[in-house]
C-alpha cells in the first residue's frame, strides 16, 4: 500500500506531462481514474505513463457524459486536467462547477504558459516553455546552438512533477482546512523554478551568459562527457578538489599540467588534453579503472543498456510489466511501498465497474450505453 493509498483522483486524459503526473500519483498508491475519450481500441497500449490506473471512456461533448464525470467528482479527493485555459469551463467541468459539487476537491490545472498572461492561449511545447525561462539558453556547448534536453525540463520536471507536487500539497492543506482549491501549474513557472540555483550563481557573478563556459554546462573539463576508443562515451563530474585529484591520478594525467582546476582560462586546453586521454581506452576499460570510485564517474548508457547495468539491476531501478521494460516507482518508502499493480488499460476498460462503485444504478449505466455516452 503506497503512501497515497486511500485518495481518489480523477484524471482528464491528456498527453505527456498529464499522464506522467497520473503515473507518479498512482505509483504512490492513489486510486487514479483516467477519463479517456471514447475509443474503438481493443488492446492495451504499451504506454508506461498510463500504468497503474483504471480507465473509463466518456463522451465529454454529451451533457450526460459531463454529469457522469461530475458524479465521480463528488466522490473524489482531487481532479487534474491539462487543457488550454477555459476548455474545461466550456465543457462544463470547470473548477467552479466541480467545487460546487465537492467543496473539498483539489482541482489541478496544468498548462504551458499558465492560466493567465499574454501568452496563455497560445499553443506551445516543452521547448518553448524552457526557452522563455533561461533554461534552454543555458544548455549547450560553447559556440554552438542551445540543445533541447529532450522534453524533460518543461513537460516532466517543470510540468507533470510540479503538478503532482502541487496536488499532494493541496491534499495536505485540505486535510486541515476542509476546503479545496485550484492549482495553476504552468510549465513556464516550473522550468523557471528548476533554474533557481543558476539565478543564484548569476547573482553572485558565478554564471556567465555565454553557454558552455560555466562549471556545469560543459565549460569545465572536469564536468563533461568524453568519447572513448570504441566510440562510446563516459561522463565525469569531479568538482570537489579531492575528487579532482583522484581523476588526475586514475586518468594518469600530468599533475603539474592539470593543477589549476578552477582556472577557467585553461579549461578549453585541458579539456582537449583530457579528451585525448579518454580516447586511448574503451568505455569498459575506463569503467574498470574508475567506476565505483570517488572520481564521480559513470558510463553514458543508452536506454537499451541502462536496465542491464549491475547497479540498476541490484536496486531494481527498472522493471518489466506486460513485456515493457520501464522505470520502477520512485522514490522508495520504508513502510508504505509503492508498486506497479498493472500496465496500461484498454481505454474504457473499467467504465462499468467504476460507475457502479460510484453509485450508478444498472439502469443508469444502460441508458448511458444506449445514448453512446459510454462504451457498449
Amino acid at each position: 500500500m503506497g503512501p497515497l493509498s486511500g485518495f481518489r483522483i480523477i484524471e482528464l486524459a491528456g498527453i505527456g506531462p498529464g499522464p506522467f503526473c497520473g503515473m507518479m500519483l498512482s505509483d504512490m498508491g492513489a486510486e487514479v481514474i483516467r477519463v479517456d475519450r471514447l475509443s474503438s481500441a481493443t488492446t492495451a497500449p504499451k504506454d508506461v505513463l498510463a500504468r497503474n490506473r483504471r480507465s473509463i471512456s466518456v463522451d465529454l461533448k454529451a451533457p450526460e457524459g459531463i454529469e457522469a464525470v461530475l458524479r465521480l467528482v463528488e466522490n473524489a479527493d482531487a481532479l487534474f486536467e491539462g487543457f488550454r485555459p477555459g476548455v474545461t469551463e466550456r465543457l462544463g467541468l470547470g473548477p467552479d462547477v466541480c467545487l460546487a459539487r465537492n467543496k473539498k476537491l483539489v482541482y489541478g490545472r496544468m498548462t504551458g504558459w499558465g492560466q493567465d498572461g499574454p501568452m496563455a492561449q497560445a499553443a506551445g511545447h516543452d521547448i518553448n516553455y524552457i526557452g522563455l525561462t533561461g533554461a534552454l539558453h543555458a544548455i549547450g556547448r560553447r559556440g554552438e546552438a542551445p540543445v533541447p534536453p529532450l522534453n524533460l525540463v518543461g513537460d516532466f520536471g517543470g510540468g507533470g512533477m510540479l503538478l503532482a507536487y502541487g496536488l499532494v500539497c493541496g491534499l495536505l492543506e485540505t486535510s486541515r482546512s476542509g476546503l479545496g482549491q485550484v492549482i495553476d501549474a504552468a510549465m513556464v513557472d516550473g522550468s523557471a523554478a528548476l533554474m533557481a540555483m543558476f539565478f543564484s550563481m548569476a547573482a553572485g557573478g558565478a554564471f556567465k551568459e555565454q553557454r558552455g563556459t560555466n562549471l556545469l554546462d560543459t565549460g569545465a573539463h572536469f564536468y563533461d562527457t568524453y568519447e572513448t576508443s570504441d566510440g562510446e562515451h563516459i561522463c565525469i563530474g569531479s568538482i570537489e578538489p579531492q575528487f579532482y585529484a583522484l581523476l588526475v591520478e586514475k586518468a594518469g594525467l600530468d599533475r603539474e599540467r592539470f593543477k589549476a582546476q578552477m582556472d577557467a582560462s585553461q579549461w578549453p586546453a585541458m579539456k582537449q588534453d583530457l579528451a585525448a586521454v579518454f580516447k586511448t581506452k574503451s568505455r569498459v576499460e575506463w569503467c574498470q579503472i574508475m567506476e565505483g570510485s570517488d572520481v564521480c564517474f559513470a558510463p553514458v548508457l543508452s536506454i537499451f543498456e541502462a536496465p542491464d547495468h549491475p547497479h540498476n539491476k541490484a536496486r531494481n531501478t527498472f522493471v518489466e510489466v506486460n513485456g515493457v521494460v520501464q522505470p520502477a516507482p520512485a522514490p522508495r518508502f520504508s513502510r508504505t511501498t509503492a508498486e506497479i499493480s498493472h500496465g496500461a488499460r484498454v481505454p474504457g476498460e473499467d467504465t462499468v465497474v467504476v460507475l457502479q462503485e460510484c453509485g450508478f444504478k444498472e439502469s443508469e449505466i444502460e441508458e448511458l450505453k444506449t445514448a453512446g455516452v459510454i462504451p457498449q
